[in-house]
């Protein structure tokens, strides 16, 4: 299944943690934004590591299934894949 996964984590700690699993099964589209593509077992291990990791009470996951229709009708404006200024660079 298709699908973009949101969040808003308040700890910086949570937040990088959060951001390295969803990085696990998916592709990193704006900061707090993922393109995932899982099966079902996929995703309920994916969620299983996020509820054990987040305060519900503070922090908040959100996932959007994508059908193939909608999929299929994407449009980008601009970059398509978000760069993460966060990770380490070689320039050779």
């Amino acid at each position: 299944m298709d699908m973009i996964v949101a969040y808003d984590i308040a700890d910086p700690r949570r937040l990088n943690k959060t951001a390295k699993i969803i990085k696990d099964y998916g592709t990193r589209v704006q900061k707090s934004v993922f393109e995932v593509k899982v099966d079902s077992r996929r995703f309920a291990e994916m969620k299983r590591r996020i509820e054990e990791l987040i305060e519900p009470f503070e922090d908040g996951v959100k996932y959007l299934p994508l059908c193939e229709k909608c999929t299929g009708t994407v449009e980008i404006i601009g970059q398509g894949v978000f760069i993460d200024p966060d990770e380490e660079y070689v320039l050779v």
